[in-house]
């Protein structure tokens, strides 16, 4: 079988869905097996990725130590009210489409189940309803920013 043509066989199977392709002619027979990545884990089973590498951060040289451990102690302070989080990852969007008005504003009221923003996850616009009745006090994240899972969005008091 010609090099090329085998090439373009193996550049089909890993580009494509198929997981093994086999083919059969005078000269020879070819048989092109895709790597399955999962191999070993059982079905619907979720392995995290792994944390992200973090270098310790040095002190300037005269700095002291102690108020260096207590900036790095300092944490955000908690939100009062009630804080919506996010059902999944995906990249938010607080209108429904580009250049719309906003889903809400801040001081802007809102009931149990109307649609607070969208989070789009793998093309698929996902609509976020209010899951308590109150007033936008914070948008905790900005328009077309990626959020995590259990990110916090915004407060509702």
């Amino acid at each position: 079988m010609d090099l090329r043509k085998l090439k373009t066989l193996v550049d089909l199977v890993s580009e494509s869905n198929i997981s093994e392709l086999e083919i059969t002619e005078a000269d020879g027979k070819v048989r092109i097996v895709k790597a399955d990545p999962y191999a070993g884990r059982p079905a619907g089973a979720w392995v995290p990725a792994p944390p992200p590498l973090v270098a310790p951060m040095m002190s300037p040289a005269g700095a002291p130590a102690a108020a260096n451990a207590a900036a790095a102690g300092a944490a955000p302070a908690p939100e009062t009210g009630h804080v919506v989080r996010s059902p999944m990852v995906g990249t938010f969007y607080r209108a429904s489409a580009p250049g719309a008005k906003p889903l809400v504003e801040v001081g802007q009221p809102v009931k149990e189940g109307d649609p607070i923003c969208i989070i789009e996850a793998m093309k698929i616009m996902n609509e976020i309803d209010a899951d308590k009745d109150g007033t936008v006090t914070k948008i905790l994240v900005e328009n077309g920013q990626a959020v995590e899972f259990d990110q916090p969005l915004l407060v509702i008091e």
